[in-house]
């Protein structure tokens, strides 16, 4: 049998040993979660947002554990764990708990009395059924029980496919919702690579939602396509910082090492890209390399960035950081490797024909860049494949806010970084090659859930005004309603146009036309006289 060991990033430590699924086993899972999600589906949203509340006390009671367990996984610090992978999802549950049932609720649509005499109209929002969340090794506790969730609130099933890199952040989670009152098969998870991602999607879910790379996204999407299976896909990005020279600097400053640096980069909204304005340029880079030098690297008490989660990354930023200093770059120092932790590092005379200005890094690099005026910090801005996250410091906020207004971006803050993601009132997801499809907030529920429409008639007609048979005279009376309702000209002018057209079908109005004609021209009457 298959299996894969895990290891942790900072120490090589053996967390454990997993059994990868095969597609048998995960046909019994897709058949088992469908039973389930039936049964859950039946519950009001009311019900299940009471069910899912649950899942927040026992987050809060096991934080310590959690996050060392992220931690050991992952390699990132414990108080990155904390406030990266718990806070947002307990903020997410909040916010759905409060607020799906009255973004899930039927939907009222006025419906024309002429058109449609006594009938009523309507939007519900139903469950996909089976929900596939495939989720990344960066944040892999946030951005799987982030999706996990969503799909619930809107009456869902989920089967999980972590990252082979966080499998213990995988096993921890579905223990996690073991523990809640939920049909048997709600939520499960698989274990393997890439191969056994292919291998749910043809299992046949009913929605892919996929968090990662531009490339596996791109090979989810077509695999999804033969079935064919809707799919959200929160993909990469290649985020722009902008500093004007009337921002708060040191402020500026701090965000951006924070917003760079954070989890060594390896963020999908880190700051990858910091263009700042030319007379503040030299001056924003000192204080840049000040802050650099400040930062402490390693799991100690002060630790403030952890180990690289992914082998592989460090070949990605070795090769965009020898290509930068091939070009003329100038670094902060060189790219120091100590086990897998990573010394953050600082760029600057840098262009976009360099690799580090143009492809994702997911590493602990920060290229600096003066732009000359707003326009050309546009230019900058959107020069890139991606447009995920991006953020604009000025303390002009009508400047600030126009600027972002014109950034090709699927989510902007303004004098802050990265937290507007968390937000989880908030929308969130990319344009361009960064992705389609939004989770968080109202749309994010929606988005697990699909639109029906329907029409109830209480007419008591013997018949439809558009039923058989037709006639060149009933043409003559339908055209002369169209006129009527979208024709040139005033009110009066077009009904006295289409009058014998309008008394054609007064028998189908839910209105008397001629009384309606009559008090018409009483009021003109009035008008005229006095």
């Amino acid at each position: 049998m298959a299996m894969i060991q895990a290891v942790s990033p900072i120490d090589g430590a053996v967390l454990g040993d997993y059994l990868i699924s095969d597609a048998q086993a995960i046909a019994q899972q897709m058949a088992v979660a469908r039973v389930a999600a039936q049964d859950w589906a039946k519950l009001s949203a009311a019900a299940r947002a009471k069910i899912l509340a649950k899942l927040v006390p026992l987050l809060m009671a096991e934080l310590d554990a959690i996050c060392e367990l992220i931690s050991q996984t992952t390699g990132k610090v414990r108080t990155e764990a904390l406030l990266g992978e718990i806070y947002p999802v307990l903020d997410l549950l909040r916010y759905y708990q409060k607020h799906a049932a009255s973004i899930l609720s039927y939907q009222g649509i006025p419906t024309s009395p002429f058109a449609f005499p006594g009938a009523t109209a309507g939007i519900e929002r139903r469950p996909y059924g089976v929900v596939a969340v495939i989720s990344p090794w960066n944040y892999p506790f946030q951005l799987s029980v982030g999706p996990i969730i969503t799909a619930l609130f809107a009456g869902n099933a989920v089967i999980l496919k972590p990252s082979e890199l966080s499998l213990p952040v995988g096993q921890l989670i579905i223990d996690l919702f073991a523990k809640l009152d939920l049909p048997q098969g709600l939520v499960q998870w698989l274990v393997g690579a890439g191969e056994t991602g292919a291998q749910l999607i043809d299992a046949g879910p009913d929605l892919v939602f996929f968090t990662g790379g531009l490339a596996s996204g791109r090979a989810v999407m077509q695999r999804a396509a033969q079935h064919p299976i809707p799919v959200l896909l929160e993909l990469g990005g290649k985020d722009p910082m902008l500093v004007f020279n009337d921002a708060a600097l040191q402020r500026a400053c701090d965000a951006a090492l924070y917003g760079g640096f954070c989890n060594s980069g390896q963020v999908c909204v880190s700051v990858e890209r910091l263009y700042v304005q030319q007379d503040s340029h030299d001056r924003f880079v000192k204080m840049l390399l000040d802050g650099v030098a400040q930062l402490k690297v390693g799991h100690g008490a002060q630790g403030d960035m952890g180990a690289m989660t992914a082998e592989r990354q460090f070949a990605i930023v070795q090769a965009q950081y020898d290509d930068a200093l091939a070009q003329g770059a100038k670094a902060s120092g060189p790219l120091e490797k100590q086990g897998n932790y990573l010394k953050p590092v600082l760029l600057w005379n840098v262009h976009h024909g360099m690799r580090v200005m143009r492809e994702e890094s997911f590493g602990p690099l920060l290229p600096v860049m003066a732009f000359s005026d707003e326009a050309d910090a546009l230019r900058l801005a959107n020069d890139s494949e991606f447009g995920l996250n991006a953020s604009i410091w000025s303390n002009d906020i009508s400047k600030a806010e126009r600027v972002a207004s014109q950034l090709q971006v699927g989510n902007w803050a303004i004098n802050d970084v990265l937290k507007n993601i968390g937000h989880p009132g908030l929308p969130f997801g990319g344009v361009k090659k960064s992705g389609f499809g939004r989770y968080h907030g109202a749309e994010g529920l929606r988005n697990f859930s699909y639109p029906v429409s329907g029409m109830t008639s209480r007419s008591h007609l013997p018949k439809e005004p558009n039923w058989f048979p037709y006639s060149e005279q009933r043409y003559a009376q339908f055209k002369g309603y169209m006129d009527f309702v979208y024709g040139e000209g005033t009110l009066l002018q077009r009904i006295k146009r289409n009058w014998p057209a309008l008394e054609a079908f007064r028998e189908y109005s839910a209105f008397d036309l001629t009384q309606r004609w009559q008090n018409l021209k009483l009021l003109l009457s009035w008008k005229r006289n006095y």
